[in-house]
């Protein structure tokens, strides 16, 4: 970054950044804390039991201003300016446990170190239970324009296995609630394949999502992961593991549900109203933006060069006390590994990977994919996913790269 920054050898964990990319710039901020820990979650999230008195949400918000005041003196040292800031998006962890007022302390964070482009996208994620009419019309005022509200499930015993506190038909009423505040783009998630979860379930969350008139609809297979409360209850037996053709039949019926209801996917695992709705903020990343990354363990990237914030609360705050930036650790990306993650990310999106950033040693592998069924050649030259492609789309990155 600046002269001050050192390089990996000496040790230090501060990056070395030469200059920002082509691409769009966004700031993703991480709030870590959760009202409780879900079982199946493994994210950088903390309860305040898990905390005690060695952090708190002020003592996390003042860090975060340090954090974001270092990080706006840094990239000025750069060559080029540093570009206005087209997509935040506030994530976590619950940032609705901040309250209206502290979501829009950490907005106002944000601007007091970054302009905002015109038009910018401001999205913050929400757990239903703690949102309110009040919450989503303060929200709004301060310049949020996006919400992403945790469903998972229409089904009280599938949120049961999940431990995810809030009751069916909450999510629905908030994102109501969100668009009577003026919310235009409202974001549902949902999680499939569930140990007990019935396709009568999932029929009842899709009409539930459909009955509540957002925008924008992402489903994610349930995955267990290591260190996780899931993991120690399937280990044990007490739940089976997902099965891999239920979970193609569950995303199977999840498209055309979606679809009938005129949302379109554009992202494996995401589905818009039109080019409008989508999440700017994702895109940023899948088509290999810059973003920088706030708040424990969040992660950055800038020019090829991506690094990683320590991840509890209380270190993080410790190290933006004492200065620079909170990173754990860095590395600057190879060619072959930003080749890698282009081809990774490019082949998930509607619009496809642009044959043209392929390496001619992949051409035999295209042609592969698309005689199995796999993906399109597109008239414009980009290779696309098919219906059944998507079901395979690991399959099909490992094709092109192996």
């Amino acid at each position: 970054m600046s002269s001050s920054a050192l390089s990996a050898s000496t040790g230090t964990a501060a990056p070395v950044l030469h200059d920002f990319g082509d691409g769009p710039f966004g700031i993703y901020v991480h709030v870590p804390f959760c009202a409780t820990r879900c079982g199946y979650c493994d994210f950088n999230t903390y309860t305040a039991g898990e905390l005690g008195t060695s952090a708190s949400p002020q003592s996390w918000l003042t860090a975060l201003r340090g954090e974001l005041a270092t990080a706006a003196r840094e990239f000025a040292a750069l060559p080029t300016p540093t570009p206005d800031v087209s997509t935040v998006f506030v994530g976590g962890g619950t940032p609705s446990l901040l309250g209206g007022d502290g979501l829009a302390a950490v907005l106002d964070a944000v601007r007091a170190e970054f302009t905002l482009a015109p038009g910018a996208e401001v999205t913050t994620e929400s757990n239903p239970e703690s949102t309110s009419p009040q919450f989503f019309e303060r929200i709004r005022a301060a310049g949020f324009t996006r919400v992403s509200l945790g469903m998972q499930s229409a089904a009280a015993h599938v949120l049961k296995v999940l431990d995810r506190t809030h009751t069916p038909g909450r999510a629905v009423a908030a994102a109501r609630e969100a668009r009577a505040a003026g919310f235009e783009h409202v974001n549902l998630d949902l999680i499939y394949g569930t140990p007990g979860e019935r396709d009568a379930d999932l029929d009842a969350s899709l009409d539930a999502v459909l009955a509540a008139g957002v925008d924008h609809v992402s489903a994610y297979s349930l995955i267990v992961e290591d260190g996780t409360a899931l993991a120690r209850r399937v280990r044990r037996g007490e739940l089976p593991a997902p099965d891999d053709d239920v979970l193609a039949a569950r995303y199977e019926r999840i498209d055309a549900r979606l679809r009938s209801a005129g949302l379109g996917w554009y992202e494996v695992s995401n589905w818009a109203a039109g080019d409008a709705a989508a999440c700017r903020h994702n895109l940023g990343y899948w088509d290999g933006g810059d973003w920088l990354g706030a708040g424990p363990g969040a992660h950055s990237h800038v020019g090829g060069v991506r690094w990683w914030n320590v991840k509890h609360p209380a270190r993080y705050a410790d190290r933006v006390g004492a200065g620079g930036l909170p990173a754990a650790g860095w590395e600057a990306l190879s060619a072959e590994e930003r080749y890698t993650e282009r081809v990774m990310l490019a082949v998930r999106l509607r619009t496809g990977l642009p044959l043209a950033d392929l390496a001619s040693s992949a051409r035999p592998a295209v042609d592969r994919v698309v005689a199995d069924g796999l993906a399109l050649r597109t008239a414009d030259d980009r290779l696309v996913l098919t219906d059944r492609g998507r079901l395979l789309a690991d399959g099909v990155v490992r094709e092109l790269l192996d």
